[in-house]
């Protein structure tokens, strides 16, 4: 595992300590309990129950030691202290596209709490990097596969 200092956004840092809450105190014990039924079944060489059980508990202690890791290892950013009128992490960004000329919103998170579907994006993804910094008016260019796109930074929101 990495020793790397792991960046979260206030809400990052809940969803983190919730799944691993939910892994120690629920999961744990479903998996032991599909463990103890799969044994009462006898025979382990062709119990497919058992060996499922396992490798699920398997998955999971792993999954619990990285997120363990990465809560030890993180820094929560005080949005309180940022400076609004520029972007930062924490910062919601919405953004004139002005290739499909359209409004776009994303919010600027650590790369653990990015997803795409929410329009959270990672700071440290060429759009995230270009955005640091930025201020209402700014244009902000991006390298993108498809080739260079250009965004007008309209409003930031520290939500």
């Amino acid at each position: 595992m990495s020793n790397e200092e792991v960046i979260l956004t206030p809400e990052g840092l809940a969803q983190l300590q919730a799944e691993l809450d939910d892994l120690k105190y629920v999961k744990r014990k479903e998996i032991a309990n599909r463990i103890k039924i799969a044994l009462s079944y006898g025979d382990l060489k062709e119990n497919s129950e058992y060996h499922a059980a396992k490798d699920d508990q398997a998955f999971m202690e792993t999954r619990i030691q990285v997120l363990e890791s990465k809560l030890k290892r993180s820094r929560v950013v005080d949005t309180s202290s940022l400076d609004h009128s520029q972007v930062n992490i924490g910062s919601t960004v919405v953004l004139y596209d002005r290739d499909f000329a359209e409004k776009v919103e994303y919010k600027i998170v650590g790369a653990e709490e990015a997803d795409v579907l929410e329009n959270k994006i990672s700071y440290e993804s060429p759009l995230g990097k270009a955005l640091l910094g930025a201020k209402v008016g700014d244009l902000v260019k991006v390298d993108a596969p498809m080739g260079e796109i250009s965004y007008e930074v309209l409003e930031i929101k520290m939500v």
